[in-house]
């Protein structure tokens, strides 16, 4: 059976910057056919989510999503009509000024945050409350927002998480 990582990247990035094309080695060595959904040029949050069901709609088989700071609110928010089997978060987009409402509820699966210490984007405090809301895995590193500097560790993250996935109970 296939399975897949779909991978969504930031407001100001691309499908395939340094952090995802380095994640999409180890979802393969793990044996993941691995997608990156491009959403330049769609700003709004609902309109990424969109974009990414009807990515994900050819997919056959489970489904673990991979997203980055915006990238990861859109993903959590389409994680129960992908019925995902997994969410690996880095700094997540939640709980921002003025949208905290808009904080979406994930599907009911394994969820691991990754965040930075020093991220002035998104605070790392949101991604605690987030965790402990949702009894998420949480890795702090000793980074900012982009989180360029620990894409080693976050490699190790995400074959870790991968991994756990296909260990019963």
């Amino acid at each position: 059976m296939r399975r897949y990582v779909v991978f969504s990247h930031g407001k100001d990035s691309g499908p395939w910057g340094a952090k995802i094309t380095a994640m999409a080695e180890v979802a393969r060595a793990e044996g993941y056919e691995v997608e990156s959904v491009d959403y330049r040029g769609i700003d709004d949050p609902r309109e990424r989510v969109t974009h990414l069901l009807a990515s994900c709609r050819e997919l056959q088989g489970p489904m673990v999503l991979v997203g980055s700071s915006l990238g990861a609110h859109v993903c959590t928010q389409a994680s129960s009509l992908l019925q995902a089997q997994g969410l690996f978060l880095l700094a997540p987009a939640f709980y921002m000024p003025g949208y905290e409402a808009f904080t979406p509820k994930p599907a009911d699966c394994p969820i691991t945050i990754v965040h930075g210490w020093n991220d002035d984007v998104v605070p790392a405090d949101n991604s605690v409350r987030f965790a402990r809301e949702y009894r998420a895995t949480l890795h702090l590193l000793n980074s900012d927002h982009r989180l360029q500097d620990v894409i080693g560790q976050i490699n190790y993250l995400l074959e870790y998480f991968l991994v756990s996935l296909d260990r019963p109970g």
